[in-house]
């Protein structure tokens, strides 16, 4: 099982990183990785990027069943400031 400290280096080493991706890489279920995620990300040491698949040609991905596949959700470190 994971710890944050080991979710938070596996994107850092990544640069930048998807959920189900990290849960391959350390070996641990998807849901806990995600709750990871957003611990890590109200903590603010990630922050979330969405990405949406312009390759899409139907237009309607909102109502499309298939509408899930062409948004992704990445995760990176934040930037110090």
């Amino acid at each position: 099982m994971a710890s944050l400290l080991q979710v938070r280096d596996a994107i850092a080493l990544n640069g930048i990183a998807e959920a189900h991706q990290l849960s391959r890489q350390l070996a641990t279920p998807l849901r806990l990785v995600e709750a990871m995620l957003e611990r890590l990300s109200i903590m603010g040491k990630i922050e979330r990027i969405e990405q949406n698949d312009r390759s899409c040609l139907c237009g309607g991905c909102k109502r499309c069943p298939e509408g899930q596949r062409h948004h992704r959700m990445m995760y990176q470190l934040t930037t110090p400031r």
